[in-house]
């Protein structure tokens, strides 16, 4: 957002242009007394840059020990000669050209800069609802890696990344893909407590491969509609109550307070019944606790992954205490079959979708005539 001072003096009008950057526009850079040009952001925590003369150095801080990284990449251009005397970290010659990518994610966000040709690889494409990952599994033109736990070396070295995109665990490792000698870039988006903040990515993609000025226009229009959004719930002073997901095993993961998927929840004007958690991941909690504080609760959403679509009759199958919920009783469960829409590829980077659905959902008088993208009513039969 531009503002205009203008200052009277005698002589007349001087017309002084201050620039007061809003987080959308014109803040790609600032300049450090140090002589140091910092890319800022505005709602990511997980990666920071500095470019000095002939390089850039991008460092990962470690999700789950902020006062540590998680590496270090040093950006040197793939034309330029090789700077001397470089600080530690991998050298990734940019623009990235080919790349093998672990995460659905991470080829939505290609895709959205237009640099989808660049990916040589993926890790169990049969997970990623995407046409053209389909269509080059299908062709040859990208290579299937088998498991990301385990992936294929023969069919890696064929493939021959520059560098490798994944999404990192804590205290896990990546096997014998370490011994390849191809840099790993570790993408910990998805651990940013924020909606906006995972979707701040796309900038540091934009630097990898070439696409800057794409990268700040998306992320800046994305911001804009999510703002817009929050601000359209906010104006109503109704706060249904939610729950969300449902029983893993013996434990049912709800999501932190400080999650982003709870900031998304409070976002489009509900009451999410674990906004008093101060956690920013999943939280493991036993079936009886979640009952005891959410059984009342007006909305259930979830997700689930199937080649079907699930009714009432198969949750209740899945697990009988289910039908005890109000959300069950009331037929008010909402759900989202991420095996049939590209949730997982377009959240990251259009949060502003998922919100818009939310509202959809809790407020649907503010969004009159729009309809759905992700969820739908769960099915009577």
């Amino acid at each position: 957002m531009e503002r205009v001072l203008k200052i009277w003096f005698r002589s007349g009008w001087l017309l002084l242009i201050l620039f007061a950057v809003s987080c959308g526009g014109g803040r790609q850079h600032t300049t450090e007394s140090s002589g140091v040009d910092s890319f800022r952001t505005c709602y990511a925590r997980n990666f920071r840059v500095e470019s000095y003369d002939g390089y850039k150095v991008v460092e990962m801080v470690n999700p789950w020990d902020t006062a540590r990284l998680l590496h270090r990449y040093v950006l040197v251009d793939r034309d330029a000669e090789l700077p001397d005397h470089l600080p530690e970290g991998d050298v990734l010659r940019v623009p990235l050209q080919r790349v093998a990518v672990y995460s659905s994610v991470h080829c939505g966000m290609l895709e959205e800069l237009g640099r989808e040709g660049c990916i040589v690889g993926v890790c169990e494409p049969e997970y990623i609802a995407l046409d053209f990952v389909q269509q080059g599994v299908g062709q040859g033109s990208i290579a299937n890696l088998g498991s990301a736990a385990s992936p294929d070396l023969e069919r890696m070295v064929a493939a021959a990344p520059e560098a490798i995109l994944v999404s990192p665990f804590e205290h896990a490792g990546y096997g014998r893909v370490e011994k390849m000698g191809i840099p790993i870039v570790e993408c910990a988006d998805y651990m940013e407590s924020t909606p906006l903040g995972r979707t701040e990515w796309i900038r540091l993609m934009g630097l990898f491969f070439g696409a800057e000025s794409k990268a700040d226009s998306l992320f800046d229009h994305t911001e804009a509609v999510y703002d817009s959004l929050r601000n359209l719930a906010a104006s109503t002073s109704d706060r249904p109550t939610v729950i969300t997901e449902r029983k893993y095993g013996a434990a049912w993961y709800v999501p932190g307070g400080n999650s982003y998927i709870g900031v998304l929840l409070r976002d489009a004007g509900a009451d999410y019944l674990w906004h008093d958690d101060t956690q920013t991941g999943s939280v493991p909690l036993s079936f009886e606790s979640v009952f005891e504080r959410g059984q009342a609760a007006d909305f259930w959403l979830f997700k689930y992954n199937a080649p079907h679509e699930m009714t009432y009759e198969m949750l209740q199958s899945e697990y009988e205490p289910y039908r005890r919920f109000a959300a069950f009783e009331k037929h008010n469960i909402f759900v989202c079959n991420t095996g049939t829409v590209p949730y997982y590829e377009e959240m990251p980077l259009h949060p502003d979708r998922v919100l818009r659905d939310l509202i959809l959902i809790f407020h649907p008088e503010l969004l009159p005539g729009e309809t759905l993208r992700y969820y739908r009513k769960l099915k009577d039969e």
